[in-house]
């Protein structure tokens, strides 16, 4: 059924910054999505490998995940990843990205931009959850906001959100009203202008 469900939104899904979806194995196990091979691997680990990233290849990442994401939250029918984190980003090349695993998305029909929404099961990495997601209360696209404002956070300061504690407790803190510290003495002299 999951299967299915992640079959049906990415069978609709046509964007440059969106991992290109090109079949799928439905029939018998094993089921299998088939998308685009995409050979620079994900952010998470060019984060890992890079740290901090310059103001222009980190703002150049931003766009991308910023107009795929504009794309999937386009009415009527809006698509909430409710997942995106970096190892959910992945790398065409060394300056273009694509929002890619839409294994926890949800495709909601809207009435008004406003629309609130309770999801209900997994939700997404604890790290990069929005606080409603890790409250279970309602919530709508914004949450996937949220997460990109944390994708932003780990480009700029080269290491994920309070990295100090575990990702649950990340998310707790989060959920507190808690939110990550900007280190300013590790940006380069362009971000800090």
């Amino acid at each position: 059924q999951d299967f299915r469900h992640e079959v049906d939104l990415l069978v609709k899904l046509r964007h440059p910054n969106i991992v290109q979806f090109l079949g799928a194995v439905t029939k018998k196990p094993p089921l299998m999505l088939i998308t685009e091979y995409l050979r620079g691997g994900d952010l998470h680990q060019f984060l890992k490998e890079k740290g901090a990233l310059n103001a222009s290849t980190a703002v150049n990442f931003a766009l991308d995940i910023a107009r795929g994401m504009a794309y999937l939250h386009n009415e009527p029918n809006v698509i909430i990843h409710r997942d995106l984190k970096p190892r959910n980003v992945l790398l065409v090349s060394a300056n273009h990205l694509k929002v890619g695993d839409f294994g926890l998305s949800k495709l909601i029909k809207v009435k008004h931009a406003h629309d609130m929404y309770k999801l209900t099961g997994e939700t997404g990495s604890y790290r990069y959850m929005a606080p409603e997601v890790f409250k279970h209360r309602k919530y709508d696209a914004k949450v996937d906001v949220f997460s990109f404002a944390m994708i932003l956070y780990e480009m700029f300061e080269g290491c994920p959100p309070f990295t100090s504690c575990d990702a649950y407790e990340a998310a707790k803190n989060v959920a507190k009203g808690d939110r990550p510290l900007f280190r300013v003495k590790t940006y380069t002299p362009e971000i800090k202008t």
